[in-house]
């Protein structure tokens, strides 16, 4: 598991979206349950962030970024191509692959605006039941 000395070293600049999107997670959905987990070699590290048991979204720390994922309900895909979000991110949101979980969507995060592109997705995943 990464320490917080190694992570900000992996992020650079990005750690600080890395953190401003845990805080607003956690204020929008409670506490947090962090779980880190390591998924080998080729994907390395990832963090797991949940309300209880259900996942809200996967952090993981790139080089001077890091890979926001979350499972969008099919139900919310007409909520997420019409949000107030980035036409990049509506195009990911649409191409997305299905799985039975909903829309795999993986987001590259290194500034505020796109940390704020996954806070709307977050807020409608977690209102799609």
């Amino acid at each position: 598991m990464p320490t917080e000395p190694e992570l900000a070293a992996v992020l650079g600049a990005a750690i600080g979206p890395w953190r401003s999107l845990k805080a607003a997670l956690a204020l929008e959905f409670g506490p947090l349950v962090e779980t880190w987990a390591y998924s080998g070699k080729a994907y390395g590290w990832s963090l797991r962030l949940a309300h209880g048991a259900r996942p809200i979204a996967y952090l993981a720390p790139l080089a001077g970024r890091f890979r926001a994922s979350l499972a969008l309900p099919e139900r919310a895909l007409p909520l997420a191509l019409a949000a107030d979000l980035p036409e990049s991110v509506r195009a990911i949101v649409a191409s997305a692959p299905s799985f039975p979980e909903g829309r795999a969507v993986r987001l590259l995060v290194a500034s505020e605006e796109e940390a704020a592109s996954v806070i709307v997705l977050a807020r409608i995943r977690m209102g799609a039941r």
